[in-house]
């Protein structure tokens, strides 16, 4: 998809703009649909957390459509953060700490998240599979989140509109999935998460499902999965789980 494939629509109020791109696919919306909201009554996030989505921030939604075959859609999560961080750091000042990525999509500034990305997809009734990326960015406002220390872009010194921000994103994130190529691009998706990837050499936690494990983060495998270095020897790759630094 080139740039020109995709198109933006801007809503007041929705319950989720993840929703609102599955809905209009259900009715044959085509790939590449923005949906972005001033205000979300529904958020989510991960895991089916509430999501507190207060004006002032970017709540945006991008609908593909059969993006890549199921078996290579595991490194879609890098390629959405490695563009919303290339955005993110776009309006920020000079001198501004610098915007990383937690292992998989989260971004993090002096070890704050600002901003949480939820990508969910369906199977639709003629058989094509919808695929939504969901990004929340704190600009103005830090919604309450027991789990991890949160912060605003005002925080560091930005002042644009979520507009702006929306724009850069737009163009970021055209490009990295040009770059995606389907999955077919993820070396170099993999090598600029790499360039962007905060923490790596650290001690971290991984809660997993049903457990958590300890040990340090030695970063990602040429697919995208986590590396971890055990307390006790050896390394272990890791799909899915939520990280915390220790």
């Amino acid at each position: 998809m080139s740039l020109d494939d995709f198109r933006h629509e801007a809503l007041t109020d929705v319950g989720s703009t993840n929703t609102e791109c599955l809905e209009r696919a259900r009715k044959g919306a085509l790939s590449g649909l923005w949906i972005t909201a001033e205000r979300q009554t529904g958020g989510r996030g991960r895991r089916g957390r509430a999501w507190s989505s207060e004006p002032g921030n970017l709540y945006a939604s991008l609908l593909l459509i059969d993006p890549a075959p199921p078996e290579r859609l595991g490194s879609l999560p890098l390629a959405v953060a490695v563009a919303l961080q290339a955005a993110v750091s776009r309006v920020l000042p000079l001198g501004a700490p610098p915007v990383v990525i937690k292992w998989p999509n989260d971004l993090l500034i002096e070890r704050s998240k600002i901003s949480g990305i939820l990508i969910e997809g369906e199977i639709l009734p003629d058989g094509r599979q919808a695929v939504v990326i969901g990004c929340g960015i704190n600009m103005a406002f830090a919604p309450e989140n027991g789990l991890y220390p949160l912060a605003r872009l005002r925080d560091f010194g930005a002042n644009a509109a979520p507009e702006e921000l929306f724009a850069h994103l737009f163009r970021d994130m055209a490009d990295v999935l040009a770059l995606w190529d389907g999955g077919r691009g993820v070396a170099a998706i993999v090598e600029r998460w790499r360039a962007a990837a905060g923490g790596i050499g650290e001690k971290i936690v991984v809660n997993l499902s049903d457990r958590s494990i300890s040990g340090r983060f030695a970063g990602i495998d040429d697919t995208g999965l986590l590396t971890l270095e055990r307390d006790g020897g050896g390394t272990q790759l890791i799909a899915a789980g939520d990280v915390f630094f220790t």
